[in-house]
């Protein structure tokens, strides 16, 4: 999916404030929660998300959602990550 496919879907679904995150090479936040949902389109490097039961990793091209509330941990890849999100 293309950037501008994506900021459209995410129109559609009345997702706002749009935001491109950076994170560093390697690192990580442990277990946390967001007041708001989140769907992300990840444009360079590599996020793993854990959740519940769930322990995924998204690379370049693939768009991952997260709830409000959930409560996760992340992890970034050796190139670190970058991602455009939209929030709700």
């Amino acid at each position: 999916m293309n950037l501008q496919e994506f900021t459209t879907m995410l129109a559609q679904e009345g997702y706002e404030n749009l935001v491109t995150i950076e994170r560093e090479a390697n690192g990580f936040l442990d277990t946390h929660t967001h007041p708001f949902a989140a769907k992300a389109l990840i444009l360079e490097g590599e996020i793993r998300i854990q959740y519940d039961d769930h322990d995924k990793l998204w690379t370049v091209g693939e768009i991952f959602q997260l709830d409000a509330e959930v409560p996760h941990k992340e992890q970034y890849g050796p190139a670190g990550v970058k991602y455009l999100v939209g929030r709700k």
